[in-house]
């Protein structure tokens, strides 16, 4: 699927769901014009199927930790399988369906479709073993359902941490998803808090998190505390969790303690029982208002991800592109210098060896069949200088594609961007890297810029510092009818009978009334 259909799939999802990001769509595709020349981006690729245009939510924890409960009872559906031992070893995207009734689709479902989270993962795969791409379906599944709780938004629910032969691609995928979602869901299993149980979890999923930028995104909940009723300290259990996450390096964030009421052991003490429900009730919603306001966020991250990929191309990928070419220059310079000298030193001895310098150069049948000739003399001329630029341009591609492979492993942006750079009609000294140009650089600036402006009108939907029309402030649904409206002409009648009942005062609907009223009394 090219960027153009890509994008075409994005715009038919947007008119429905969320009209007010279709600005931006244009936006992104100048930003992929950017990283087309720079080599950052296949022609293939785009920015646009690197983030999900749909609020994210993903679950993730050890086996048996309750993650599975958790979802059904947000559902209010059976949409996932339960129980103290492993059921499901695959990453389950789930989403709203038009069926009651759970429909399961296959991984290649996922991987095929750009609007998923999941799209192109295979390949991703693929890195890690040979032949794993093809066997998506062993890995991702898609369930649908029509539960309200998942209208406008995707629940990603993850296998545990436990060793596996599919372990380091599931950590990849973990990762993945760990990058693209709103809210991160992270469970933890009440009965076994201590570290030893957790290790997996805390190394995966609390020790590579703590530094990101948007790690208030990461929930971190003690699940199952109800099991803990019988201790003689039972906060001692939270508390023992608590420091367990603090032992990696966290020292702050979001800790919740949950558990399922319909599962839940006895308490055997009605006090006891209603602070852990108290606790219970304030946590989860706790949690259910941050899942609710997860559309929001996913608006607002599409809008600054632009803003990202421009300070992530000056911070860090432009300058290791430069660093890249810097060695592979150097390494291609001194392989010339090595080759030439070398093939001196083996033409000088060739010719001692045949007494050529018996006699002068210029009495060398070569140099005189050149004297004579002005067509031998040129032949011979470019015949020399093609040899040397054909063993240059051997040196300097050899070196590209073995610096290539060797960044691929770990930046196969980087990769693709040092071939670029490196191609044989490109010189060996660029003032700069190909495609980062004034011009270029100036037209970033102004993708920030819009960025900024999408920001802006998404605060003015929620935002009314003056409170000049304080109530009467459009909602989102209101601007994205106003969006639709400009979109398609075709329900121009429809629109403008919505369009009055937003623009008409409370004034002149009770005057409206107010007549109705006296004429129908007379």
């Amino acid at each position: 699927m090219t960027p153009k259909e890509r994008y075409l799939k994005l715009q038919q999802h947007l008119t429905e769901e969320n009209p007010v990001l279709l600005d931006i769509i244009n936006t992104y595709k100048e930003l992929d014009k950017i990283g087309y020349k720079t080599g950052l981006l296949k022609r293939d690729e785009s920015y646009a199927t690197q983030i999900s245009w749909w609020p994210l939510i993903s679950v993730l924890g050890t086996f048996s930790a309750g993650k599975s409960t958790f979802i059904n009872g947000y559902t209010s559906k059976a949409v996932q399988s339960t129980g103290n031992q492993a059921v499901d070893d695959k990453f389950t995207v789930l989403c709203y369906g038009g069926n009651d009734e759970v429909t399961t689709l296959p991984g290649l479902a996922l991987d095929s479709d750009p609007r998923f989270p999941f799209f192109g993962i295979s390949k991703e795969i693929e890195k890690v073993k040979t032949g794993e791409g093809s066997r998506i379906d062993n890995y991702l599944q898609l369930k649908t359902t029509n539960s309200a709780a998942l209208k406008g938004k995707i629940i990603i629910d993850s296998p545990g941490f436990d060793a596996d032969s599919q372990r380091d691609s599931t950590l990849r995928i973990t990762n993945h998803i760990i990058e693209m979602s709103d809210l991160v869901l992270v469970f933890f299993d009440a009965r076994h808090p201590e570290p030893g149980a957790m290790r997996d979890t805390l190394e995966h999923l609390v020790a590579t998190t703590i530094n990101r930028k948007d790690s208030d995104k990461i929930l971190y909940i003690l699940n199952q505390i109800d099991t803990a009723a019988q201790e003689d300290n039972p906060e001692e259990v939270i508390g023992s969790w608590q420091r367990a996450i603090s032992s990696q390096g966290l020292v702050g964030g979001n800790f919740y303690a949950i558990y399922n009421e319909e599962s839940a052991n006895d308490f055997n003490d009605s006090a006891k029982a209603e602070r852990f429900k108290r606790k219970k009730d304030l946590d989860l919603a706790r949690i259910n208002s941050r899942i609710d306001k997860v559309s929001i966020e996913r608006t607002y991250r599409i809008a600054n991800a632009m803003e990202t990929i421009i300070e992530d191309m000056h911070a860090h990928k432009i300058p290791l592109i430069e660093k890249a070419i810097t060695s592979w220059r150097r390494k291609v310079i001194a392989a010339d210098i090595a080759v030439f000298t070398a093939l001196i030193i083996a033409l000088f001895f060739v010719l001692k060896m045949f007494g050529m310098f018996n006699t002068p150069f210029l009495e060398w049948p070569v140099f005189q069949m050149m004297q004579d000739s002005i067509i031998y003399g040129a032949g011979y001329s470019a015949i020399a200088v093609l040899i040397i630029f054909v063993i240059h341009w051997f040196l300097r591609a050899k070196f590209s594609k073995w610096d290539s492979a060797r960044i691929e492993k770990t930046n196969p942006q980087l990769a693709n961007a040092l071939r670029h750079n490196t191609r044989f009609w490109r010189g060996m000294f660029p003032k700069e890297p190909r495609g980062w140009s004034k011009r270029n650089r100036r037209k970033l600036s102004k993708i920030v810029t819009a960025s900024k402006k999408a920001i802006q009108k998404l605060n003015d939907q929620f935002a009314n510092p003056s409170g000049k029309q304080d109530g009467n402030s459009a909602s989102l649904q209101t601007v994205n009818e106003q969006v639709i409206e400009e979109k398609a002409p075709v329900k121009e009648d429809i629109n403008k009978e919505v369009a009055i009942k937003i623009e008409t005062p409370e004034s002149t609907i009770a005057e409206s009334t107010e007549a109705k009223t006296v004429a129908s009394e007379k």
